[in-house]
């Protein structure tokens, strides 16, 4: 998911947030997310949002609990349920718009986000996933071109470092999921780069 959006809760928190902790959290959230442990992501979603809703908790929770149904509706496999997903992102997504002013259209934000869902899902189970080409840099790049009002030129290194994150993170997977690998630190690593990334791509804009 994308929620680079959240910082300090300041009108300009689209623009200005940390990396090193946005990427933890979201790392904790994939994590949990693969380990079915729901209980660990609710945890990391809530922490999450109280960076950009400081301590409105009647913000903070529903979002939360917004987060973790869209991400349970979304998680079985082949038979889930991307429309319920969708709902429950708009839903989200029209929190931050009450809070920022933005995005404009949550329901447009909660679309693309799904879209990059399905496009991660199609390369994960591809037989080659290589082979899907740039189909999912380019559907993380329209997301965040969307809710940054960024150049896709300005953005796309950091939808390549993500996808970076979610190819280590699909092969954790395939090997066990196993809490020891080594593949979590570069995972977590990549999601670091793919956030600084951002940052630097964001703030470029401004000037």
């Amino acid at each position: 998911m994308v929620f680079g959006w959240v910082s300090t809760g300041s009108p300009d928190a689209l623009r200005s947030f940390d990396p090193l902790r946005i990427a933890d959290l979201e790392y904790r959230m994939w994590v949990a997310y693969y380990l079915r442990r729901w209980r660990n992501l609710l945890v990391a979603s809530v922490s999450l949002l109280r960076l950009g809703f400081g301590a409105d908790l009647t913000r903070i929770l529903p979002g939360a609990w917004l987060m973790l149904r869209a991400v349970q509706s979304w998680a079985p496999f082949p038979h889930n349920d991307p429309d319920g997903a969708q709902a429950h992102m708009r839903q989200l997504y029209g929190l931050v718009r009450l809070r920022f002013g933005r995005p404009a259209d949550p329901a447009r934000a909660a679309s693309l986000e799904i879209d990059w869902w399905r496009a991660h899902r199609r390369r994960q189970y591809a037989a080659h996933p290589a082979e899907t080409g740039d189909e999912l840099v380019e559907s993380v790049t329209r997301l965040y071109c969307y809710l940054f009002g960024a150049a896709a030129a300005a953005v796309r290194p950091a939808a390549v470092h993500r996808v970076r994150a979610m190819d280590l993170s699909d092969q954790w997977v395939r090997d066990g999921c196993r809490t020891d690998s080594p593949l979590l630190p570069l995972e977590r690593a990549a999601l670091v780069r793919a956030y600084s990334a951002l940052l630097a791509a964001v703030h470029h804009e401004e000037r």
